[in-house]
């Protein structure tokens, strides 16, 4: 499957260069990223309980993004993008799970280089208000916060982000505008070959890097308006997700689902104010013999103020999550289902953390968030143009306690998930090259057992952009 939609993509990219020579407006762009990071998990995954096994050990790890880009503009309406890249990690401790199934361990994971991006654009259609992106490509920053829509690849972490999809912008003015998309993001990468393919271990399913926990589809309709100070995004979203297997065996973890979510965003900003409102509604259903339906709600909510006038030039924020639950009770599951945002939306550490909870929704999922209510603070100070420092609390609280989930880290009485205090000192040393150090800790509540520990995650970031 791989190779015919390649050989289309190469044939495209060379036409593109043969037309260089008959367009006087063709421009070529290229350049190199590369990331360097430290990990320090502490009882991050289990907190503290099930240590016994590997993929629950305490981490200390390095990860090597390196990236490789190149960029073709044959005119103002058309133009394509490749991005190439390979994310290695070194672990200092025994993490690293072993190459054999067995004994022997491997401190380097060299990864694979993998097509990170490769899309065409096509803009002004037919002389027409309407812009296309098809192809590999990142959606970061495109829809609202990323409440709904922000990782297409949450099974690799940071390492990717990227989306299979096809993007259609209509633009009637300025002020507004329609986004139609189809995504197809496959549980392992079947449209693109990767050089080196590592070895078989949690994170990979038949030699093969594991994206998601199951094949998914979506239809996106989402419109973007503004109004003077305010902006109103109403849409529509329709998912797919195949059934889920567990990657070591060929035992139905959860049927196929079928959710559709409708919602709007609001923000407006008046004066040094930043108000921000969403939310969505969730119903579908799960393939299974007994036809279990589906439900849910999420709303995210927040106010910031900046002190534009004061030294430092502070800024404050508050803001509400509210992600439903499933009730143990009925005969539906009323749990949020995330989509595309299975990230670190709000913090690092609780997206590992919640991989025990996702067992629920059919396998190890990080970044599944739901089942909660989450109320934050975090300040933030701008010591320079190019310094700040951003401290954040975290008070999490769920709405349904767990039912018959391991005992191991969960009560399944309380609903106090527990308190989560953050800190983030950025630096920006020149226009190509930053860096940043993160801290974070997390007090776990009786939504856990008495036996679960406190929870610590570092991370300092290196990053250059040439």
């Amino acid at each position: 499957m791989r190779r015919p939609l390649l050989a289309v993509i190469i044939a495209l990219l060379l036409g593109l260069v043969d037309a260089s020579a008959l367009f006087a407006e063709v421009k070529f762009d290229y350049g190199a990223a590369f990331r360097l990071r430290q990990e320090i998990w502490d009882n991050v995954t289990t907190l503290g309980t099930g240590q016994a096994t590997p993929g629950n050990y305490d981490r200390n790890f390095f990860r090597f993004r390196t990236s490789l880009w190149g960029k073709v503009d044959v005119d103002q309406n058309f133009g394509a993008y490749l991005r190439l890249t390979n994310e290695a990690k070194y672990y200092l401790g025994p993490y690293r799970l072993p190459q054999d199934g067995n004994t022997v361990f491997n401190n380097l994971e060299e990864d694979e280089i993998f097509v990170d991006n490769l899309y065409l654009d096509f803009k002004n259609i037919f002389g027409l208000p309407v812009d296309a992106r098809i192809g590999r490509q990142d959606l970061i920053g495109e829809f609202g916060d990323g409440f709904l829509i922000l990782d297409g690849t949450p099974g690799d972490g940071s390492r990717s982000f990227y989306f299979n999809a096809a993007k259609m912008i209509v633009k009637p003015s300025p002020n507004h505008s329609v986004t139609l998309m189809y995504i197809n993001d496959p549980k392992t990468d079947q449209f693109l070959p990767v050089l080196h393919s590592s070895i078989v271990n949690a994170n990979y399913y038949q030699n093969e890097r594991l994206l998601n926990a199951s094949n998914e589809t979506g239809l996106v309709v989402y419109s973007k308006n503004k109004f003077d100070f305010v902006t109103v995004d109403p849409y529509y979203i329709y998912k797919t997700e195949d059934k889920i297997i567990i990657p070591t065996t060929t035992a139905l973890q959860a049927p196929r689902s079928y959710l559709h979510t409708i919602g709007g965003r609001v923000q407006a900003k008046p004066g040094d104010w930043t108000l921000k409102a969403e939310y969505a509604h969730q119903f579908g259903k799960y393939t299974d013999t007994t036809g279990f339906k589906r439900q849910g709600d999420g709303a995210n909510l927040s106010a910031n103020y900046a002190f534009k006038s004061v030294l430092f030039k502070p800024e404050l924020e508050a803001g509400y999550t509210y992600l439903s639950g499933n009730d143990p009770s009925t005969t539906k599951n009323e749990g949020w289902d995330p989509l595309w945002s299975r990230a670190p939306m709000w913090n690092e550490l609780y997206i590992y953390t919640m991989i025990a909870e996702s067992q629920r929704y059919g396998g190890a999922i990080p970044g599944y968030w739901s089942n909660m209510h989450l109320y934050r603070i975090n300040a933030k100070i701008n010591f320079l143009e190019t310094t700040n420092l951003m401290l954040g609390y975290n008070l999490m609280r769920a709405v349904e306690p767990t039912s018959g989930l391991s005992t191991a880290i969960f009560s399944n009485s309380g609903k106090d998930r527990g308190q989560l205090f953050q800190a983030m000192l950025n630096h920006q040393f020149s226009k190509k090259i930053d860096g940043y150090l993160l801290w974070e800790y997390f007090l776990p509540g009786d939504f856990y057992n008495a036996q679960t520990r406190n929870a610590t995650f570092f991370r300092w970031q290196f990053q250059v952009k040439l």
